[in-house]
């Protein structure tokens, strides 16, 4: 089984109109400003995993910073789960600055069978992972679903991009200290965090931190395939595409061009997911 841990859809008045949301949400703006940043539909997304062998795939929620956005965003996403419930994952859109509001945005999320919060972008969203106090009615609430988070985390180095600034990598470290129950999936190969797990300590604070593979061919060598389950294993490490950013075919075969271990290859596409979220696991990994 193949599981893609994170892909980017939009309801269809967002991608629509595009121009009203710019003005509304300040991040958004700057990531969609452009006529040419693609924007996909739930059937844009089965058709790239159709393609590629893709099985399932968590649809990410947007990082909008006012709770309307978010709940207008939830409810696109438990309907297209509910249209296609054999290929599609639930996360929800949270704004944790909301408290109360934020916990019973969860809580009707949940009722409607999403598995997760994200992607939460600290940066787009104007809070801090320091925030221990205020971040933790919902964290604990995910703490009693049993339920992961994914976290926008990019490396502090290299080329500037769109979308490049999100959660600082001490600060992660502190929220998986503050909350060791708490499952975080840091995005984008946790903006090379995985590294500092050569420290005992930073290791020792990290077994419920996942690192997900969202856009790699824009950022790393596929080596990076190679080195980092050679510090943290391979058990925590999520296969995503951030799809429509990366299409699945090309990104497949490159994966698979790298002649991985077999029990390597499938932890990573789809037996670690599955575990994470408690989904089948009987079905290999092709």
């Amino acid at each position: 089984m193949i599981i893609d841990f994170h892909t980017h859809t939009f309801p269809t008045d967002v991608r629509l109109n595009r121009e009203k949301y710019l003005q509304k949400e300040e991040w958004f703006g700057q990531l969609y400003s452009s006529p040419r940043a693609k924007m996909a539909s739930p059937e844009d997304l089965l058709a790239s995993m159709d393609a590629a062998g893709v099985d399932k795939a968590v649809l990410c929620g947007f990082c909008w910073s006012k709770h309307d956005s978010c709940v207008m965003h939830n409810d696109f996403t438990m309907d297209a789960v509910r249209r296609y419930p054999e290929r599609f994952i639930g996360f929800a859109s949270i704004q944790p600055r909301e408290g109360r509001r934020a916990v019973s945005e969860l809580e009707r999320c949940m009722a409607g069978g999403m598995k997760g919060i994200g992607e939460w972008n600290p940066n787009a969203q104007r809070f801090s992972l320091d925030e221990h106090d205020m971040l933790a009615p919902v964290v604990e609430a995910a703490v009693n679903y049993r339920i992961p988070v994914i976290v926008h985390t990019t490396e502090p180095l290299g080329h500037e991009y769109r979308g490049k600034h999100g959660a600082e990598l001490a600060s992660v470290y502190h929220f998986v200290k503050r909350f060791p129950d708490f499952y975080v999936v840091c995005a984008h190969w946790g903006g090379g965090l995985p590294f500092y797990e050569l420290m005992p300590e930073v290791a020792g604070a990290s077994q419920n931190m996942y690192y997900d593979t969202a856009a790699s061919p824009l950022l790393y060598l596929p080596s990076i395939f190679r080195v980092v389950p050679q510090v943290v294993g391979h058990r925590r490490i999520l296969f995503g595409s951030d799809f429509p950013l990366i299409s699945h075919a090309s990104f497949l075969e490159d994966i698979r061009k790298l002649h991985l271990p077999r029990e390597t290859r499938e932890a990573i596409l789809g037996k670690n997911a599955a575990a994470l979220l408690r989904l089948d696991t009987s079905t290999e990994v092709s």
